[in-house]
């Protein structure tokens, strides 16, 4: 039964992608608003398509310019990320000469970066700050690579020098700049059950993990239960320069992630800071 049901979600899945890539093509090189909405609802449709049940504490900043830097478990995080927010992604440049994942990522309008390159990273942080200003959403995983799940390493501070470009003034003359926004992605169950530490290798993709044989066992596994938890932003003007922002948005992520492993927030749990909390029904 589960190498049926992965068949048949799989089959379902390809058919669909195949039917949303014309529309998601033309909206995205048209500059049309329903570009942004099209890969939020498809991400939506494709976590109930796989059983990944998300409960969502806090709420996403999308009224404005916001970088939102999250915890990277493996691929379905992005499916997950999307599915919660409207928001594009910024990859490493191997990513954009993947096939299948390639193209999808363009079509979310990623920016890729070339992050062994020095002489490039000043490029893509001009790149970065021209989508806030405009007012994306942009997820960074400032890890730089997928880890276990199990735990959170150091963030690079690299990428965030975005966050320190203005966005003009407030009411009273005050320069605001770019909210960066920490985000906590756990995996805490599978079929309704507490996930332990050896079953969250189904789900985590890291490592020289080979891709389409960890997805087949993946679709395998069962319905998945994840929490995500969207933090209070953070800002340069109140907590420092990018180094000091990651380091925070760090411990931020690392709380929130060990606090949801341990069963400890879920939709039922009392929001910190006046956080709002609510489950995302896919």
């Amino acid at each position: 039964m589960p190498t049926l049901r992965a068949f048949v979600v799989l089959v379902i899945f390809v058919l669909s992608t195949l039917l949303l890539v014309p529309l998601q093509y033309v909206s995205t090189r048209l500059k049309l608003k329903i570009r942004r909405a099209i890969p939020n609802k498809f991400n939506r449709y494709l976590c109930a398509l796989f059983g990944i049940r998300i409960t969502v504490i806090g709420k996403p900043i999308q009224d404005r310019g916001v970088l939102m830097v999250a915890n990277h478990t493996g691929y379905f995080d992005i499916l997950i990320m999307a599915a919660t927010a409207r928001v594009s992604f910024v990859a490493k440049s191997e990513v954009a000469g993947w096939p299948f994942f390639g193209m999808m990522s363009r079509l979310q309008e990623s920016i890729f970066v070339e992050r062994t390159r020095r002489s490039r990273a000043g490029i893509a942080r001009d790149e970065l700050r021209e989508r806030l200003r405009a007012g994306d959403a942009l997820v960074l995983f400032p890890e730089g690579t997928s880890t276990d799940g199990n735990r959170v390493i150091a963030f690079k501070s690299a990428l965030m020098g975005s966050v320190e470009a203005e966005l003009g003034t407030d009411a009273s003359g005050h320069p605001r700049y770019v909210p960066v926004q920490p985000v906590s992605i756990s995996y805490v169950g599978v079929h309704g059950m507490p996930m332990g530490r050896e079953d969250r290798p189904l789900f985590a993709w890291y490592g020289d993990m080979e891709l389409l044989p960890h997805l087949w066992e993946a679709l395998q596994a069962g319905p998945l239960d994840v929490v995500v938890e969207f933090h209070p932003p953070l800002s340069v003007d109140k907590s420092g320069g990018r180094k000091k922002i990651a380091a925070l948005a760090e411990a931020t992520v690392r709380r929130g992630q060990r606090l949801a492993l341990a069963g400890m927030r879920s939709a039922s749990a009392p929001a910190q800071h006046g956080e709002a909390t609510a489950e995302a029904a896919l």
